[in-house]
Parts: C-alpha cells; structure tokens; sequence
C-alpha cells in the first residue's frame, strides 16, 4: 500500500517516476517512495536517503522555486499559481510546444515561418534547448563535482565537455542520437568515425562505441544514465574519462 493519493506523476516511465501531492497551502509533498520501472517495485526517492516518510516538503513560495521548476520541466506552456497556491499547468507532460513553441497559429494556417523547428538549430542551441530541462553546459566561473555520480543525469552539460562535441563543427547534437518523438536512440559515431582505430576484446557484442566511451554509471540501484562524456575511460571508473 502506497498509503497515500499521489496528484501528480513525475518521469517518462524510463528511469523512475515519482509522486507529488498538494499538502496545504504552503508546500508540495515529494513522496518518499517512487517507482522504479527496472525494479519493479517501489523504493525510497532519490534525494530522501535517511529521510523520514511521509516525504520532502517544497514551499511552493521560496527563494529557489525547486517545485515550480519540476512543473515546469514535466508540463508544457506556461505555469501558473492559484490565490491558494496550487500550482496549475497548462498541459500535462512534456508535448509538442515544449520543443516548438506556441502553435496556435501554425494549427490554423500551417506554414513553415510560424512554427521554432529546432532541426535547424546549431549544436549549442540545442544543447541549451534541451538543457533547459536536462541542465544546461557549465557557464564560465561554474564548478561541477564531476566525481557525483548524481551529475551524470546531466546530459547536456556533460557532452559540452567531450572533444566529440567541441570537434565536431556543430555535427554532434542531442538529435544526432536521440529521436525526440519517438524516443528512439541510434548512436551515430560513424559520422565522424568512419572506420574505428581500434577493436578491443573486451566489447560486448552488438554494443556498439557506447558501451566503453559512454559507460552507464549506476548512481543508485536502479537508474542508469549514460556518461555524456564521450571519451576513453579506464575499466570502472566510468565518471570522467582519462582521455578526451
């Protein structure tokens, strides 16, 4: 038994989903336990290790709007809070405007200069238009703890730091890989790498370049993200490569 009746649901369902309820007029409740697809099963939320149940309390009015900003990043249009400060989203889940912006008027006179098509984007307004949500490349000054393992869930930020990125010309983007509508991902190294330098034994079968130069990293039992960092990683210790 849960023991509670979630609101909202947080997550595509790949990694983990978790659970948020109003508790009153003054905070969101971040359930203690989330769903976690590879498991099967529920377990403690991350960031709730040691932490008591129910869950985290997040004001919805406080100097770093952590609540807002998971709205924000789980819905589509803009956000809004009631005289009871409730939040309220315009569209559930993250959908067609999140990426293309307004389409009211694209839907009543389709053309091609009424609509954003990021396809035309350059590598690092991409980066910037994903990292909206998945974190945005390290401004100049900016620290990263890039032995946190939790950091990897940052794609953007860590693929603005690999030599395949920087290199690349402004050929390697989130979209060179990754489908956005149907969520479909197909590494395309071959387009700069047209012939491997090298082979090694230790490659799993059908696993392709990822496996060793973007190794998955396991920041907890049950979420794996691929290091974005493209590179050449010493055998486990798949955080930040030995050579770029």
């Amino acid at each position: 038994m849960l023991g509670f009746r979630p609101e909202w649901a947080f997550g595509g369902g790949l990694q983990a989903v978790t659970f948020v309820s109003w508790r009153d007029s003054k905070a969101y409740l971040e359930h203690h336990l989330s769903f976690y697809p590879s498991l099967g099963r529920m377990e403690v939320t991350p960031g709730h290790e040691g932490k008591p149940e129910p869950g985290v309390l997040y004001p919805v009015v406080a100097g770093d709007a952590a609540i807002l900003r998971c709205f924000r990043c789980h819905s589509t249009g803009a956000i809004r809070v009631t005289e009871g400060l409730r939040i309220g989203v315009a569209e559930p889940g993250v959908r067609c405007e999140s990426c293309h912006g307004p389409g009211a008027e694209h839907v009543s006179k389709p053309g091609l200069g009424n609509i954003v098509n990021p396809r035309k984007y350059s590598a690092a307004q991409m980066n910037d238009l994903c990292g909206s949500c998945h974190r945005k490349p390290a401004s100049a000054g900016d620290s990263t703890d890039w032995g946190n393992a939790w950091n990897v869930r940052h794609q953007p930020l860590y693929l603005a730091e690999s030599a395949c990125f920087v290199k690349s010309a402004g050929r390697l983007s989130c979209k060179t890989c990754h489908d956005p509508h149907s969520g479909a991902v197909a590494p395309s190294c071959a387009q700069c790498h047209a012939k491997p330098r090298h082979r090694p034994a230790t490659r799993v079968a059908g696993s392709g370049c990822v496996s060793c130069h973007m190794p998955g990293v396991v920041p907890r039992p049950g979420l794996k993200f691929a290091n974005h960092w493209i590179g050449v990683y010493a055998p486990g210790r798949p955080l930040r490569p030995v050579q770029k």
